[in-house]
């Protein structure tokens, strides 16, 4: 079956218009005051949202510095043998 009309191209690129994307904005950190995506952990803190805060050493998230250097290997500042 046909379609009974021909849609113009204004209206086409008027429906269109409702199609694009939109960015994405970033909180604060109420911890470290770093930008971090909602519902997603600081790298810096391991803050999430009031009472929940994680710790991943392995990736270095809501960790002390020496503790991220320490658990990388040769390429992120680890030790070699």
């Amino acid at each position: 079956m046909n379609p009974p009309q021909k849609i113009s191209y204004g209206r086409t690129r008027r429906r269109r218009s409702h199609h694009a994307l939109t960015g994405t904005t970033p909180g604060l950190d109420p911890v470290s005051g770093m930008p971090k995506m909602h519902h997603c952990a600081s790298e810096q803190s391991g803050y999430v949202r009031p009472g929940l805060t994680i710790k991943v050493a392995k990736l270095g998230i809501g960790v002390a510095k020496k503790a991220r250097r320490k658990a990388g290997g040769p390429d992120q500042g680890g030790e070699t043998k």
